[in-house]
């Protein structure tokens, strides 16, 4: 795990090893000293993940709000839409962090949103589920049926392997091979906000949106790709264990 320096120069250009992103010059979209972490939510090309972010909550929620609301349909895709929103704001809030004060204060924010996001994703599937028990349907007969109970099942996983780096060190054998551990987290991390991504454009496809709510594919993938191309440029290649020579 590469070492993080504990002050620095805000107009000095920050070392490669330190800042390299994966798309950019050392140095961007990094939280400076002092900086209000707020910023680090727009930061870079963070702004235009969260157009994505904003365009495809607004895309779900107006396309529900327009059409009369199912007490067991209609807050399946208002939280789903929330909890992906969540999800964006969680990685944006910590990827520019760099000095261990700055990284401690963004691993709590990045756990508080995240936690918030998988209660919103939680009781989507929960409300959906509990849907189809009551009216006798079929579960899971979609691609975006399997694809949910999947992407649920790994972001619990994701969250509880988080949390024990986090909070219980002890569980991987001490402080420094649980940060070790960091990178795997990360790794997952990005894989996840990619299945969650596919598993919304692919609920544009269900019977329940082209027979009643009719969002449009493209509005859901232009959103997807303003928030692809506005986190993974982001990504600081040493915090994966990369070093470009």
């Amino acid at each position: 795990m590469t070492s993080q320096p504990t002050t620095q120069d805000s107009d000095a250009p920050l070392a490669p090893t330190e800042s390299e992103p994966l798309l950019g010059r050392p140095g961007d979209a990094v939280q400076k000293p002092n900086a209000p972490m707020v910023k680090n939510l727009w930061l870079g090309t963070g702004w235009v993940a969260q157009a994505g972010a904003v365009l495809l909550l607004a895309d779900v929620w107006s396309g529900v709000f327009m059409h009369k609301t199912l007490p067991l349909v209609s807050p399946h895709p208002l939280l789903q839409a929330l909890g992906a929103f969540t999800l964006v704001e969680a990685i944006l809030i910590l990827q520019p962090t760099t000095s261990p004060e700055t990284k401690r204060l963004g691993q709590r924010a990045h756990a508080s949103l995240q936690l918030l996001s998988f209660v919103l994703f939680l009781t989507g599937i929960t409300i959906i589920e509990t849907n189809k028990h009551v009216n006798h349907g079929e579960h899971f007969h979609s691609l975006h049926g399997h694809l949910g109970v999947i992407t649920g099942v790994l972001l619990l996983g994701q969250y509880l392997f988080g949390f024990l780096v986090w909070a219980v060190p002890a569980a991987f054998g001490g402080e420094e091979k649980a940060k070790a551990m960091w990178k795997y987290h990360r790794y997952g991390g990005y894989l996840l906000l990619m299945l969650v991504l596919a598993t919304i454009v692919s609920a544009v496809e269900t019977d329940y949106n082209k027979g009643v709510l009719d969002i449009k594919m493209w509005t859901v993938g232009l959103a997807v790709v303003l928030i692809v191309i506005g986190v993974f440029p982001r990504i600081q290649l040493s915090k994966l264990g990369i070093q470009r020579r």
